[in-house]
């Protein structure tokens, strides 16, 4: 059917295309170079996440009286992408504008948006996000960090662990369980605690990933918190937690296929340039059609994400979940396979640091495992999409 008939061709929007092209554009000035010396240095990427902030992309999907670009999820993730694409995947990306800035914006005061907001835009005032613990993993329902009324205030304790980029943040978002007074029970709820407060301790976690973003374990003793450091209504529950999980299964699928894109790219040009049997390699099939494959898989993963972001700004928030889910499992399906082709392609310069191929196949891996793992996406499909008996 003709466009004149009412029938649109698939495509993002002008503004969407634009603003990936500008973003890559600064992040092409920085680079995967810049990255890894900052990583193998115990450097951080300050100057990159600032000038992300001043040009108006780190906080596009925050309401714009709150300094963001009032825009959506599909947005975010579209910057979280090219700087992936560009070398430089920002896992903070994930946490501070997308998780932290969703949330606030649904369920925090006025106050609470004036108070944080406009640090999480501009760059000055990032924030993490701790849900993980040592013996609760995937399962958030075993959540044993616990906050309980000091007066007009609270007092948080616990632990948690594999959160990221805490060292670069004023403040967490953790998630913790109070008492129902009604029925003795411990529901979900969501603090925000600065990471100078007494009682709140952080180790760095040794990782073999060539990030400058680090992981860590954090420790919650008798941590004082005033009224409003509650985000939400502390009777909201699981409701306000998920709210920032669908973004992040997003953004994730954007940092995957960010570093996918990447990934292929390397693989492309050296697939052309590459000359063995008079020929460049990328003319034997064997190099050819992997490459090719992935090219379709990528793809495909960020159509998906693509359906997810534009469900979520919709607020169909139950269709949301699914794709976003779906997004999810295919990007990080496809960024480990097309990292793996790229190391074949590279050859032995594939576990060299100079090509810088090798670094890749531990940041992609992770992937299948966070935010929440493969076989978990698999149940929720099995469960919600096919309708199956419950496994866990």
């Amino acid at each position: 059917m003709s466009t004149s008939q009412g029938f649109q061709p698939f495509t993002e929007t002008e503004e969407r295309q634009e603003l990936r092209k500008q973003v890559a554009k600064l992040a092409s000035k920085y680079g995967r170079d810049y990255f890894v010396e900052k990583a193998r240095s115990g450097g951080k990427t300050t100057d990159l996440w600032l000038e992300i902030g001043r040009c108006g992309y780190l906080g596009i999907n925050i309401p714009e009286e709150y300094g963001g670009g009032g825009g959506g999820i599909g947005d975010i993730a579209a910057v979280c992408e090219e700087l992936a694409a560009q070398g430089c995947p920002l896992l903070l990306m994930v946490v501070s504008p997308a998780i932290c800035g969703t949330i606030i914006t649904r369920y925090g005061t006025e106050s609470q948006k004036q108070k944080w907001l406009p640090g999480l835009c501009d760059g000055t005032g990032t924030m993490a996000f701790a849900i993980t613990e040592p013996d609760a993993g995937t399962n958030t329902h075993n959540i044993t960090t616990t906050a309980r009324r000091d007066g007009d205030g609270w007092v948080l304790n616990g632990r948690k662990i594999w959160i990221s980029g805490v060292d670069e943040a004023d403040n967490v978002l953790v998630v913790a369980r109070t008492e129902d007074a009604r029925t003795g029970k411990l529901k979900p709820c969501l603090f925000v605690v600065p990471t100078d407060a007494p009682g709140f301790e952080f180790n760095a976690i040794p990782m073999e990933i060539v990030s400058p973003e680090n992981q860590f374990q954090v420790f919650i003793d008798d941590v004082k918190l005033p009224a409003d450091a509650l985000v939400g209504d502390e009777n909201g529950g699981l409701v306000q937690l998920f709210a920032g999980l669908n973004p992040e299964r997003i953004m994730a699928a954007a940092f995957s296929t960010g570093l996918a894109r990447f990934a292929l790219e390397k693989a492309t040009q050296y697939a052309k340039e590459r000359v063995v049997f008079q020929v460049p390699i990328g003319a034997h099939q064997a190099i050819a059609h992997p490459l090719a494959q992935s090219h379709i898989e990528i793809e495909l993963a960020r159509l998906m994400n693509q359906k997810a972001a534009a469900l979520f700004d919709a607020g169909d928030e139950m269709a949301a979940g699914e794709a976003a889910n779906m997004a999810k499992y295919a990007a990080a399906e496809a960024a480990c396979d097309v990292v793996d082709r790229a190391v074949q392609t590279h050859g032995g310069n594939g576990a060299s640091q100079e090509y810088g191929m090798a670094g890749l196949l531990v940041a992609t891996r992770v992937g299948r495992i966070a935010p929440v793992s493969r076989e978990m996406i698999l149940n929720f499909v099995s469960m919600h999409s096919l309708g199956l008996p419950k496994s866990y």
